[in-house]
């Protein structure tokens, strides 16, 4: 772990959510997906557990963003608090 973060700058926990976040919003933003499936796809555990990530992350649900991003509002890009 201690090799795995000096050489990503993260923990091997902190780099698998941020990868599966970034899996789940491009299932989101392409597909029509049901937020469990994303969840799924994505390697979450539950639909509960990627919504509590992602909004830690992107400060909204998947499914706000996907309703955002169906109306052209900026990229979560600008929210992440990485």
């Amino acid at each position: 772990a201690r090799r795995f973060a000096t050489e990503t700058g993260q923990s091997p926990i902190t780099w698998l959510v941020a990868a599966r976040l970034t899996c789940a919003q491009e299932l989101q933003e392409s597909t029509g997906l049901p937020v469990e499936a994303v969840a799924h796809a994505a390697g979450f555990a539950s639909a509960d557990l990627l919504r509590k990530h992602f909004r830690v992350r992107y400060g909204t649900s998947p499914q706000a963003h996907r309703l955002a991003m169906r109306h052209g509002v900026a990229d979560l890009a600008d929210h992440a608090h990485d």
